[in-house]
């Protein structure tokens, strides 16, 4: 279902599994890979019919995206970190597998992403008129004002993988998404998590953040600053700086 990348970085350190926005790929997390790998063992996935992973042949929800990054992991307890539908699979992982989970940052997401039926129509445009059709939104809805300007080569790279998705894959994540909803459950979320927003997101604003962080047993929220949607491509050393605090934070109670 998904595809997940070889770790990166020492033998012996902790693992992290970064998880991908709809429509993106582990590109989005190309720039924060290095910036982690000293310390710790980094691995990104891509969601079905994404990237590197096969082309849904069935439906799917965002628990089924959870059990398999669980499934793939290639260690009993890991670290977690993912945008929005790659952050809507961290907290289901965590409600799932929290027993392996040592913590999860959730990124630019919510315990509920969107509408309905807004889902169902794009899922729609996707069958109907490829994933070429959804740029121009989807590129004014990931990046900040100036994140196009400031970083052109990534940016349309990212745009490049959404156009490169297959359509009923990105379909079914549509599905996924319009069915998805724990905010019932937070409370049930017993590892530490971090709920992290972009500025300028207007897909998932601070409110959302804040939901998580109040929601759950142990959470912490924070901005970032200069990001809209796509913070680990937008402002990659802030991403990192703050992955990084959090999950040392985590490690040393572990300690």
């Amino acid at each position: 279902m998904i595809a997940l990348t070889a770790p990166v970085g020492p033998a012996d350190a902790p693992l992290v599994i970064l998880g991908p926005s709809l429509g993106t790929s582990t590109i989005l997390w190309e720039d924060v890979v290095p910036l982690l790998a000293d310390d710790y063992r980094v691995s990104a996935w891509d969601l079905p019919g994404h990237g590197a992973a096969p082309v849904a042949q069935e439906g799917f929800t965002v628990a089924d995206l959870a059990d398999a990054v669980a499934a793939a992991a290639p260690e009993e307890t890991f670290l977690y970190a993912g945008v929005s539908l790659g952050g809507a699979t961290g907290l289901e992982l965590a409600l799932r597998h929290g027993e392996r989970v040592r913590a999860a940052a959730i990124v630019a997401s919510g315990a509920v992403l969107g509408d309905p039926d807004a889902w169902a129509d794009r899922a729609a445009q996707a069958r109907a008129q490829s994933t070429s059709s959804l740029i121009v939104g989807s590129a004014q809805r990931w990046f900040a004002p100036d994140s196009m300007a400031r970083r052109p080569e990534l940016s349309g790279r990212l745009l490049h993988a959404l156009q490169d998705a297959d359509d009923d894959s990105y379909a079914r994540c549509c599905e996924a998404l319009a069915a998805y909803d724990v905010r019932p459950r937070l409370g049930g979320i017993t590892v530490p998590v971090l709920a992290a927003w972009g500025e300028h997101d207007a897909v998932a604003p601070e409110t959302k953040a804040v939901e998580i962080a109040e929601g759950v047993t142990d959470g912490r929220s924070a901005r970032i600053d200069g990001a809209a949607h796509l913070p680990p491509a937008e402002q990659p050393e802030a991403v990192a700086a703050l992955l990084r605090s959090f999950f040392a934070s985590v490690t040393r109670g572990d300690a």
